[in-house]
């Protein structure tokens, strides 16, 4: 995102003093003709004249670029990593970056050098679950002497999400359920008897996939083993007593976390989506995203 367009400007407490010190002086030389009170007035008047338009161009020419986004559970805390490059062939100081739609503090990068690029995390408490936009992003400076100070507001396009807050019951459900689709046999999971491949399917588990099979330039195939149905878990949101759709999901989330540390396959099943028991971290992350955007 390119700052384009003449930033907002607006006064500081510092200008305030100035100006009461600058009346100051012009009474006190007015009343006693003193050239020496006059002279020092119009100095300060034309380091301030002269510093305007520095603070102006202390903006000019600043490239933010807003970097993905980690997941993260409602209530915990959004890390959101910038990357400021100085495009101008001046060196910018004393930049302070700010959401102000987030009640995060800003950051401020003290100097970046003409042509370098600069890294700077914004951190702000993560609101409910579910896809959410960042907004807005502001620049802002008071460089060189702090008595004005410059800003740019820019539309940050960029996307974030966040899971259900994980509360409730950590044990995890008695017994397990299989799917309603019609599985005759063994179920598929992490069982020690090899039972053949399959496709992969995006958001499984990577841990089982023939990578010797991908060598030889064949597509991604999921080993899969056989194992007993009871080893299986599925966390069903119709199966929870809560009224409230948001504690049944928060449980569930939980029960996400306690079976991938436990090592134990589990799957999902909600009004709107089924997935099967797996593990590992993609598994696990498809899981909550599931959770985090349901309706």
């Amino acid at each position: 995102m390119t700052q384009r367009g003449f930033p907002l400007v607006s006064p500081t407490g510092s200008l305030i003093g100035l100006l009461f010190i600058l009346v100051a002086m012009w009474y006190a030389a007015s009343s006693q003709n003193n050239a020496a009170a006059y002279l020092l007035m119009f100095a300060l008047t034309s380091v301030f004249l002269i510093s305007i338009p520095h603070t102006l161009l202390n903006l000019g020419g600043l490239k933010a670029t807003a970097e993905s986004v980690k997941p993260t559970f409602a209530g915990q805390e959004v890390s959101l990593p910038f990357e400021i490059t100085n495009e101008s062939r001046a060196t910018r100081y004393g930049i302070a970056l700010s959401l102000p739609d987030f009640d995060g503090d800003p950051e401020r990068i003290d100097d970046i050098p003409a042509g370098k690029a600069v890294r700077v995390i914004l951190r702000f408490s993560a609101p409910t679950r579910g896809e959410h936009e960042i907004g807005r992003l502001c620049l802002a400076s008071v460089y060189p002497l702090g008595f004005l100070r410059a800003l740019k507001r820019v539309t940050v396009p960029q996307r974030y999400l966040v899971y259900p807050k994980p509360a409730g019951d950590p044990r995890l459900p008695q017994g397990s359920t299989r799917s309603t689709q019609n599985r005759p046999g063994p179920e598929l999971g992490e069982g020690d008897d090899f039972a053949g491949v399959r496709t992969y399917v995006p958001g499984e588990s990577q841990h089982h996939i023939d990578w010797k099979a991908v060598a030889r330039g064949q597509p991604l195939m999921t080993k899969q083993f056989a194992t007993e149905a009871g080893g299986l878990l599925y966390l069903d949101f119709a199966a929870l007593q809560f009224s409230d759709p948001e504690e049944r999901l928060s449980q569930l989330a939980l029960w996400v976390i306690e079976a991938e540390r436990a090592r134990h396959p589990y799957g999902l099943r909600l009004p709107t989506a089924e997935i099967a028991p797996s593990l590992g971290e993609s598994h696990f992350h498809w899981c909550l995203r599931t959770l985090a955007l349901f309706k």
